[in-house]
């Protein structure tokens, strides 16, 4: 079982909207959602927390790159929506469809260098390198000081467990609006 929820920063404060993560099928709409939610551009906390197992934390400031926290990158990308975050954070997100990024004839920028060829060495290898995937840690992974400037310290971040959400919210005084959606 999983709990969302989308915590916008105003000048009043926060307000938490509840995200339905249904609608969320891939990291890009999770971004559109925390981004529609902004109030004139300002800092968006997408929280998403499955049974005290794993948190995970999505910051969007206005049009910057989105900034990523996952408490429990191995049991995390085990799920649906942990593993959107745990493969944007390894960069094995194979769901970019750019185009204009795909290397069609095997050269890069043009060069003439081929692609390396798979060989039987790479599939001795039983940590994940040969398979072109890097194996995801287990413990926290992405940024921990996406929080420090709103009140959550890095080191308070990566200690947390449990009813993590509910002890994020209450750093940044979001405790009331985040239990109004829970």
């Amino acid at each position: 079982m999983y709990f969302a929820a989308l915590l916008a920063r105003t000048e009043d404060g926060w307000e938490a909207s509840d995200l339905e993560l249904d609608d969320v099928e891939s990291l890009s709409d999770l971004i559109d959602l925390a981004r529609s939610a902004a109030v004139d551009d300002d800092t968006v906390v997408a929280l998403i927390e499955q049974e005290d197992a794993w948190f995970g934390v999505v910051r969007v400031d206005g049009e910057e790159d989105p900034r990523y926290y996952v408490s429990n990158a191995a049991v995390a990308d085990r799920s649906s929506y942990g593993s959107m975050l745990t493969k944007e954070l390894l960069g094995n997100d194979e769901d970019d469809d750019d185009l204009d990024e795909l290397d069609l004839d095997g050269t890069e920028d043009g060069e003439d260098e081929p692609i390396a060829a798979f060989t039987d060495e790479d599939d001795d290898a039983d940590d994940g390198v040969g398979s072109g995937a890097e194996p995801v840690p287990a413990g926290p992974l992405g940024d921990p000081r996406l929080l420090d400037d709103l009140g959550v310290g890095h080191k308070e971040l990566m200690s947390l467990d449990g009813d993590a959400l509910s002890e994020i919210a209450d750093a940044l005084g979001a405790t009331e609006v985040l239990e109004a959606v829970r």
